[in-house]
This record gives C-alpha cells, sequence and structure tokens, in this order.
C-alpha cells in the first residue's frame, strides 16, 4: 500500500507512534461494529427468517473484531517491520469498513430491515465519523475506509432516488463535511508528530551536550559515572573482561603557565585526538575525566591487550610530542592499567581505586610510564 507522499514516514519515531495510536484506537471499533449488525439484524422486521444471512455477518464481525485484538505490534524492531504491521492492520480496517458498507446497504435495500435501518445509517454515519478524527495518520486509506462505508448504502439510495432522495442528499453532504475534516485532522495530526519529534531530536541534542566535555568532545565526567558502572554489571554478568586505563598528562601545569591557557586547550584537544587514533575500536569508550586526566573503557578486553594499546600511546605521545606554532613541544602521559577482578566480585568503586592507584604510582615513580593496576 502506498503511503501519503506528503508526510511519508521517515523515521522510527513517527513510525512506531502512529502503529500505537492505530493499534490503541482500533480495539474499541471492532466492538461496535459487532453491536451495530446485532442491533440491526435483532430489530429487523423478521430476524428468524435470516438465519443464515444474520449468522454470517455476525461471524465475520466477530472474526475482524478478533483480528484487530490478535493483531499486536512487532517485537522486532527497524522500520520495515513498523511497515508491515501497519500496512496490515490496515487491511483489517478497511474490510472492517467493506463489511459493515454491504450490510448497511443490505439494510437498505431488504424490506425486512424497515424497523432497523435507522440504527444502521445512524451507525454508518458514527463509523465514519470516528475514521476522519481517529485515523487521520494516513490520509488516502482513511478516505478509503470511508468511502467504503458509506457507497454501498448511498448507491442503494440513488437507486430508489424519488422515495430516498432526502436521505441520499443528507448523507452527501455530511460525506463532503466528513473529507474536508480529514484533511484538517490529518495535517494536525503530522503538525504534532513534527512538534514531538523536534522535542525528542532537542532533549537528545541537550542529553548529549551534557555528557560531551566541549572542549575535547570526549565523553564527561558524568557519562563516565552513568557508564562505568552500568560496564561492570554487564561485564560481571556475561563474565567478560572490562579493562579500564587511566591517563594523565604530564607537567600540564607548566604549559599553561608557560605559553598560556590557549596552548593548553590546545594540547588537551590534541590529546583527545591522540587517543581516538590509538584506542579506536567502536566499543572503546574515550573520556575526559577533568582537568588533564582521561580514561578508557575497554569492554570485551583482556588486561594484555588493554596494556599494549596503552603502551603504544604513550611511547608514540612521547616521540611526537605537542606542535605550537614554530616549536616542538615534549609531551608524556602517565598511566595506570587495570582489568576488572570477576572473580572476587570486584565492586567498581573497587576497581577505580585500583587502577586510580597505579596511575598515581606511574606519576610517582618517575611519569611517562605505565602502572598494572593487578588484584
Amino acid at each position: 500500500m502506498a503511503t501519503d507522499p506528503q508526510f511519508s514516514p521517515n523515521t522510527t519515531f513517527t513510525l512506531l507512534r502512529e502503529s500505537q495510536d492505530t493499534h490503541v484506537r482500533t480495539r474499541l471499533g471492532g466492538i461496535y461494529y459487532l453491536l451495530a449488525w446485532l442491533l440491526t439484524w435483532g430489530f429487523s422486521a423478521a430476524p428468524g427468517s435470516m438465519p443464515v444471512l444474520g449468522t454470517v455477518a455476525t461471524l465475520f464481525f466477530a472474526a475482524m473484531m478478533l483480528l484487530r485484538w490478535l493483531h499486536r505490534l512487532p517485537s522486532e524492531e527497524g522500520d520495515a517491520a513498523l511497515h508491515r504491521w501497519i500496512d496490515r492492520h490496515w487491511l483489517l480496517i478497511l474490510g472492517t469498513s467493506l463489511g459493515w458498507g454491504l450490510a448497511h446497504a443490505w439494510a437498505l435495500l431488504r424490506p425486512e430491515f424497515e424497523p432497523s435501518r435507522l440504527i444502521a445509517t445512524l451507525s454508518t454515519v458514527a463509523f465514519s465519523t470516528a475514521m476522519a478524527f481517529n485515523f487521520p495518520m494516513r490520509k488516502r486509506r482513511c478516505v478509503s475506509a470511508i468511502l467504503l462505508l458509506y457507497l454501498p448504502g448511498l448507491a442503494v439510495l440513488g437507486w430508489h432516488w424519488p422515495a430516498q432522495e432526502a436521505l441520499a442528499v443528507t448523507l452527501a453532504f455530511y460525506l463532503s463535511y466528513l473529507l474536508l475534516a480529514l484533511n484538517r485532522s490529518h495535517r494536525e495530526y503530522h503538525g504534532t508528530l513534527v512538534m514531538e519529534q523536534q522535542l525528542v531530536d532537542q532533549r537528545e541534542r541537550y542529553d548529549q551536550l551534557s555528557r560531551t566535555d566541549s572542549l575535547t568532545q570526549l565523553g564527561n565526567r558524568l557519562q563516565f559515572n552513568n557508564l562505568f558502572p552500568a560496564m561492570v554489571a554487564e561485564a560481571r554478568r556475561m563474565r567478560t573482561p572490562l579493562s579500564l586505563v587511566l591517563l594523565d598528562i604530564d607537567f600540564f601545569k607548566r604549559i599553561n603557565d608557560e605559553h598560556g591557557h590557549a596552548s593548553g586547550d590546545t594540547c588537551l584537544s590534541a590529546f583527545a585526538e591522540r587517543m581516538r587514533q590509538v584506542f579506536r575500536r567502536d566499543s572503546d569508550a574515550l573520556l575526559r575525566l577533568g582537568g588533564e586526566e582521561f580514561g578508557v573503557l575497554m569492554p570485551n578486553t583482556p588486561l594484555e591487550q588493554a596494556r599494549e594499546l596503552a603502551e603504544h600511546f604513550r611511547q608514540q605521545l612521547a616521540e611526537q610530542g605537542f606542535s605550537l606554532p614554530g616549536q616542538t613541544l615534549p609531551l608524556t602521559s602517565s598511566l595506570g592499567v587495570g582489568c576488572l577482578d570477576t572473580e572476587h566480585n570486584e565492586s567498581a568503586e573497587a576497581f577505580f581505586k585500583r587502577v586510580d592507584d597505579a596511575l598515581y604510582r606511574a606519576k610517582a615513580e618517575g611519569r611517562d610510564r605505565l602502572v598494572l593496576a593487578t588484584p
């Protein structure tokens, strides 16, 4: 089924909201189609004379009601799954609309339904009104559903034009109103979705900014405080290695004092870029913990692998130094490296302190060196 080009869903957010709204709004409608038919059949002149028609129609509307209830939202993620769910659910909506349109036309056509024709006609008006205001997500499909509800009955009224002229004209005018109201509801629904999407995007941007260091574009201390306990818990649960590297720029205060804070900021940015070049796996979390102290969280990484990468970073930094206009300054780092001790159920706090102590030993022993945080 084609989608409305003006508001073609192109985000998971839009598709998910549309699916949820369609699912919630369609569940109650199935009951009323069944009740409307039972009233139309039950209050006819001779319901007992139409057992086959009455039973078949009852089973049809009951089946459509159950299918709406049983057609749950997809468990798998992704736009394709949501598109499929929406398409299939609209088939149920359109099928029910066609069934009721034919039932209304039959009630207008057969003399046995003379006492209950008003029930069928009022139900058609009610169903089409609910359709226009509850399902504006896909305008073309909603128009199709309204026409399926209306056109069979209007065709019968047109066939009996002299006797049913007033009713046919009234229903035709109301149909034109519904189509205009649907157009407005369609715009309002998608306008609301656009505003909600903008609010979600804005909230995500603010959240990202609150967790990102503005100078280095690495994660900040807030992100570390949220990420570190979660990664420790996951490593414990899966019994997989989790390594932590803590890095501190040696004599950073000297750079600020001798070359100015602007040069210090440039140094921090360059240091972060060197980290990206070495610790470049998608799973690694690179963070600035404060001042000149940095950290790298390395899931599924044993201690020896983390040590090799950290030592490579230290050696490369010492060899290349830090470039300023017209000169190259020496730049080194002290590092503490450790791996979570899952065998003894080490806590996140104890793990961090163990690696932090290793970092301070590296500084105390002369800097520009790496110290392992052994359990």
